[in-house]
């Protein structure tokens, strides 16, 4: 097999992965404070969401994302 150089990632970074994880977990958070009837932790878990989205992006920023330079290759 060979490597594709010009796929951009689709996501496989830790920035990714980071983001997605937080936001999931808000989205289950929120949807079973909703089911509970708890306002104040839905709109919780919707700060949570956000948080996530900041995260990842900042993730990305500082070199965690798909972006990213490869690591050095050792001999």
């Amino acid at each position: 097999m060979s490597i594709d150089l010009s796929d951009p990632g689709h996501g496989h970074s830790a920035a990714a992965w980071t983001a997605v994880t937080i936001m999931l977990a808000a989205f289950a958070i929120g949807t079973t404070a909703f089911f509970f009837e708890l306002v104040w932790l839905v709109w919780a878990s919707f700060g949570l969401l956000i948080a996530g989205v900041i995260v990842g992006y900042v993730l990305s920023k500082v070199g965690y994302g798909v972006g990213a330079l490869p690591a050095p290759q050792g001999h």
